[in-house]
């Protein structure tokens, strides 16, 4: 038999960069192929026009476990953190108004109408109990607080996050603490409360809130850097096909079918981590596992396409001093929201111009699908310039459309996700990771990277002894 790699991985995302940084940290090598040019999904930043645009993430929560990357990557350095203090906005009757972000301002804000302010201010001194089966995030929000909630407050956060319908956003998938709070004490504010962090660190300081970060060159600073640590090992432009059982009668090794430019290869590894969209790794296991490849096929995504410009900063009325702004479906505007990237971070365009990031689509707007790229581009823009004052044409532009952008958490999501985990266990040596099982956001993608890779040590550990 050919010579066995120890650990082929699938993808070249962040899941999968991260999972074989940290396979790499506990003495195992892997190998990585990849069917794009570059690594790091669709974490890309792009410089047009001296702009600096973002494909897809503009920034990512500093948590404890990416700060630490950052250091142990030594591109700490080049860390930018947002300021916390700069207000978010959100639409309503056609105009920004601040979103309220702690629990004094929900109750003084302008936003809400006094009957929503009461019941959230009542909220804590019920104790209510959950309905016994699984709940949208739609109901829950509207069950426990009414509609006007729903629609000005929740609705765009669930859009923001995971460009979702709240209609189908399963609350256990989607925002297990919630659900769990509600479980455990009768209360959300109560359960938040009380789940509060008390302290943090030797010195019983209070731990603060993680800070919204990019880096001088782009959030693509990180997987760049992360592919840097495996890049004798990375294939690019390289797509796999199948995963098989090696034929040999008994064999605990995997074949992995993939081809290249220079031609079509089958490669030996003792595991294989499938890193992809869940629709791609269906493919790839159902040679192995049909079973496996129906539960995956499951998860549906929803597309986004993510609009970048610049303009002169004289061309637009507003100030632009905050994060930007989140546009409940109600308002009945297409784009789903605008980050104003030159008001968070410096360095994003010339002397003198701004920078934004507009996002459209999502699981509400399916039929963003069937407009071509200048006509999308054409949309946000005329929404933007309607809130914002804006003047004339954007300098600098570009698109990214993506048909299957976001996994969504939908009702039954969990099933999902336990049916893949029990299918990973009746396949031996194969892990699966990706942005579909632990959460979408760049922090949840690592940490599921490293879960994995631990899993998969412990595995190798015990087949080899």
């Amino acid at each position: 038999m050919t010579q066995a790699r120890p650990v082929t991985i699938i993808g070249a995302g962040i899941c999968g960069l991260a999972c074989a940084y940290r396979l790499g940290q506990l003495g195992i090598a892997a190998t990585i192929v990849e069917s794009s040019h570059h690594s790091g999904g669709v974490i890309e930043t792009n410089k047009v026009d001296g702009f600096l645009f973002e494909s897809g993430p503009q920034s990512f929560q500093g948590s404890e476990l990416l700060l630490n990357l950052t250091r142990e990557l030594g591109i700490e350095p080049e860390l930018q953190f947002a300021n916390p203090a700069a207000p978010r906005f959100v639409i309503r009757n056609r105009r920004l108004q601040t979103l309220p972000m702690s629990p004094p301002a929900i109750l003084t804000s302008s936003l809400l109408s006094a009957t929503s302010r009461w019941k959230l201010a009542c909220e804590p001194l019920r104790r209510a109990r959950p309905p016994m089966t699984e709940e949208s995030v739609a109901n829950f929000v509207r069950r426990k607080f009414g509609t006007e909630i729903l629609d000005y407050l929740v609705a765009p956060f669930v859009s923001g996050v995971y460009a979702g319908d709240p209609e189908q956003l399963s609350l256990d998938a989607a925002f297990p603490s919630l659900a769990q709070w509600e479980r455990d004490y009768g209360s959300v504010v109560r359960g938040a409360i009380k789940s509060r962090p008390k302290s943090g660190g030797k010195n019983g300081r209070k731990m603060a809130k993680p800070s919204l970060c990019s880096f001088r060159g782009g959030v693509a600073t990180l997987p760049r850097a992360l592919a840097n640590t495996v890049a004798g090992n990375l294939k690019l432009d390289t797509t796999a096909s199948a995963v098989l059982r090696h034929p040999e009668p008994g064999s605990r090794f995997l074949e992995v079918e993939a081809s290249a430019s220079d031609g079509n290869e089958r490669s030996i590894s003792e595991a294989v981590v499938i890193a992809t969209p869940a629709y791609v790794a269906a493919n790839l296991i159902r040679p192995l596992s049909s079973v496996l490849a129906i539960s995956l096929s499951a998860i549906p995504y929803a597309p986004v396409a993510v609009v970048a410009n610049g303009y002169k900063r004289e061309q637009i009325s507003h100030a632009l001093y905050g994060f930007g702004f989140l546009i409940p479906r109600k308002e009945k505007i297409r784009t789903l929201g605008t980050v104003w990237n030159s008001s968070l971070f410096p360095g994003r365009g010339p002397d003198g111009t701004v920078t934004m990031t507009s996002f459209i689509g999502g699981a509400t707007d399916l039929e963003i699908t069937q407009h071509s790229d200048l006509e999308i581009s054409q949309i946000v823009q005329q929404d933007n310039a309607a809130l914002l004052g804006i003047k004339g044409q954007p300098v600098a532009s570009t698109i990214w459309n993506y048909p299957r952008a976001l996994p969504q958490y939908n009702l039954r999501h969990g099933k999902i996700v336990e049916a893949v985990r029990e299918g990973e266990r009746a396949t031996p040596g194969v892990f699966f990771a990706g942005n579909y099982l632990e959460g979408p956001s760049l922090g949840k993608c690592v940490e599921n990277g490293f879960h994995t890779a631990k899993a998969v040590a412990a595995y190798l550990k015990e087949v080899r002894a």
